[in-house]
């Protein structure tokens, strides 16, 4: 074969069998078949094609580092990105974070996208693990830490919720608590749906509290308020544990408005330790997470593994115990006797 000549992206397209759209997509990071993709990959490399968008896919080092973050309206998240991009930004490297707004599809998207745009890194913030996230995680050849949620196959940095959960369900037992309901969410997220809810249960369990009126809710004020009216027109309970400190702020809008006084009817307590949580009267019990230190070992991890350097594949986000006044001590039971 003679010298290799420049191609188009239309000429792509008509050698490949598929239409313009096709291809631009494929550049874009947005779903093609995995046939056509090796069809479209081989004339590619067939002809060194480049498309100017992504001149520095030659580059050695873009010093740019990809983030996926779920929302950008959760207090925490925020904060954990703010601290990724604060402590990145420190040594020279700059940030592209997208909001996925929950949806796996983006997320996917999202994903390739960065990765095609070469990035030195990636970051996924995540709420959920699918297997179509797994199958991707482990084709992308650049580093990759997961935020949020224990990911066996590369390296994670999360939250220690099973403890954090079991000492929240000790405490509420060891005050005395019978009769106790458990905001949760779905198990579709395994870090608070699944993990904390089981170290909530096993602390509960542990101080003698064998069935709590388990309840879901997503993460909204709107639908925890929902939930809540719920387990008060269905139960008497004299202490509610709710997943996040915002589910905790529909709780206190309920059981007010229901007559109740909070701790002397119903104690809450929650996880998060949001500085709003400080205005609430009687201020919120809650657990909170190192949010800047979970970024800034976001950022360390990912900058050592950039530097082909060995980095721990868990580490673990510690908890602090914000004690507030929203919880009481009730009268012993005589089985606690």
């Amino acid at each position: 074969m003679g010298t290799v000549r420049k191609i188009t992206m239309k000429e792509i397209a008509e050698l490949s069998g598929v239409g313009k759209s096709t291809v631009s997509r494929y550049f874009n990071g947005g779903y093609v078949k995995e046939e056509t993709r090796k069809r479209i990959a081989s004339i590619i490399q067939q002809y060194n094609y480049e498309p100017n968008s992504f001149a520095r896919l030659k580059a050695k080092s873009s010093r740019m580092i990809g983030i996926i973050a779920p929302c950008l309206d959760s207090i925490v998240t925020s904060q954990v990105l703010m601290s990724i991009d604060r402590h990145l930004r420190q040594e020279g490297y700059s940030t592209i974070i997208i909001n996925t707004d929950h949806q796996e599809t983006l997320e996917l998207q999202y994903l390739e996208k960065l990765w095609r745009m070469n990035v030195d890194g990636l970051i996924l913030s995540a709420t959920h693990l699918s297997d179509a996230h797994r199958t991707l995680l482990s084709q992308i050849d650049i580093p990759v830490v997961v935020v949020a949620q224990n990911y066996p196959d590369g390296i994670c940095i999360i939250n220690d919720d099973y403890y954090g959960g079991k000492f929240v369900g000790s405490y509420i037992g060891s005050r005395h608590h019978r009769s106790v309901a458990c905001l949760c969410v779905d198990t579709w997220d395994e870090a608070i749906g699944v993990v904390r809810r089981q170290g909530i249960l096993d602390g509960l369990k542990e101080s003698g509290i064998e069935r709590p009126y388990v309840y879901l809710s997503d993460f909204s004020f709107a639908h925890a308020c929902t939930q809540v009216e719920r387990i008060l027109d269905e139960h008497s309970i004299d202490a509610l544990i709710c997943s996040t400190d915002r589910q905790a702020l529909g709780a206190y809008k309920v059981i007010r408005e229901r007559g109740y006084r909070i701790p002397q009817d119903i104690s809450i307590i929650s996880f998060g330790g949001y500085d709003i949580s400080e205005l609430l009267t009687p201020q919120l019990a809650t657990v909170r997470f190192d949010t800047e230190y979970s970024g800034k070992c976001c950022a360390r991890t990912i900058l050592r593994m950039i530097r082909n350097e060995e980095v721990q594949p868990i580490q673990y986000v510690n908890y602090t115990f914000i004690e507030g006044e929203s919880v009481c001590t009730r009268t012993p039971h005589p089985s606690d006797e």
